[in-house]
């Protein structure tokens, strides 16, 4: 199966950022896209692994702890 390429545009919207982020990400090369002519995609399945890669886990306190802490 193929996997769809998303415009830059299309991966802004899907993150919730202007387009200058995810622009950002391909100077810095830290994301991998393909090149289309002079357009460049990134790959759904690229996009989903780099979420997942960078979601921050909550931590998980006890409320005896926090009042030790306050």
């Amino acid at each position: 199966m193929v996997d769809r390429l998303l415009t830059v545009q299309q991966v802004a919207e899907v993150l919730g950022t202007g387009v200058r982020f995810p622009r950002r990400l391909i100077e810095e090369r830290r994301i991998t896209f393909v090149r289309v002519g002079r357009h460049v995609r990134i790959p759904e399945t690229v996009l989903s692994a780099y979420v997942a890669e960078h979601t921050v886990q909550p931590v998980t306190v006890r409320p005896a702890a926090l009042r030790r802490v306050a």
